[in-house]
């Protein structure tokens, strides 16, 4: 595994579920989270709105042109040329990326919540689920679920840091902190059955890193209180919750051969996401 990927940096659950990876995948999935990452911190850098603009703007041409003296760009270009990932994707990542790029982002509404939501995370989890090779519809749907999850949890977690940004993507007080959280454990719950159709040797890592980022979560409610969030810091899962819930997802694994998949779940949802979005144009 590449030691100097941003996976590795940046991303200590999946990190840690990357680890239960065939290394060939694990490279592939880093490669993708490289990609996202450069994206994300072109909106989330320190400096002039105007100048983040431009380099988001650039690195969105130099990606358009196919511009391979860049290898965060060529490698994202082997996956969507070997996986079929839709380009149109690719754009709600760079749409999601340019949200954040004012010098207040205000979210009013459930919908835009969703919506921003997709952008910046369910898109990745689409993604990745093309390289884990998930061709169900349904499941495609779910892994959207997975990614907009574990966006709802970052949103929930950092709150406080967000507002120092002038970010309000919910409001700061922590009964919508619990109620967002409440939100993403909906679609962490969508996404479980979904798992089933990815094959079974990159199935268990999945079921690793939604366990452990859902913990996060369960940490935020364990706070109680507004005062009690903000002198905690940021959130996280200890080495030893990660050993824990990567036992408990050995029990997910076996849950997983006695059910059946059903019906996508966040029918609702995907409706309020497709009055902007036609998410059938991107699987």
């Amino acid at each position: 595994m590449a030691n100097n990927s941003y996976l590795s940096i940046y991303a200590k659950s999946f990190n840690w579920a990357g680890y239960f990876l065939p290394k060939e995948i694990y490279l592939k999935c880093s490669n993708l989270y490289d990609f996202c990452r450069t994206v994300d911190n072109i909106a989330d850098d320190i400096g002039e709105i105007s100048v983040k603009k431009n380099t988001l703007l650039e690195f969105k041409n130099n990606f358009i042109n196919q511009n391979y003296n860049n290898p965060v760009i060529k490698n994202m270009w082997s996956l969507i040329t070997e996986y079929g990932i839709s380009t149109k994707v690719i754009n709600d990542l760079f749409d999601g990326a340019e949200y954040d790029l004012k010098h207040k982002v205000q979210i009013n509404s459930k919908k835009e919540l969703l919506i921003y939501s997709y952008r910046v995370a369910g898109s990745v989890g689409l993604m990745m689920a093309k390289i884990l090779n998930v061709k169900n519809r349904n499941s495609l749907k779910s892994a959207i679920d997975l990614g907009i999850a574990m966006q709802l949890t970052n949103i929930s977690r950092d709150v406080i840091e967000d507002s120092k940004n002038n970010r309000f993507y919910i409001s700061n007080n922590f009964e919508t902190i619990v109620e967002t959280l409440k939100t993403a454990d909906l679609f962490y719950e969508s996404s479980f059955a979904s798992i089933k159709e990815i094959p079974f040797s990159f199935r268990f890592s999945i079921l690793v890193a939604r366990r452990i980022y859902r913990a996060i979560g369960h940490n935020i409610i364990k706070k109680k209180n507004l005062e009690d969030y903000k002198s905690s810091g940021k959130i996280y899962v200890s080495k030893i919750g990660k050993i824990i819930q990567t036992f408990l997802s050995v029990y997910d694994l076996i849950r997983l051969l006695l059910i059946k998949h059903g019906d996508h779940s966040r029918f609702k949802e995907h409706k309020i996401i497709n009055e902007e979005i036609n998410l059938n144009e991107r699987f």
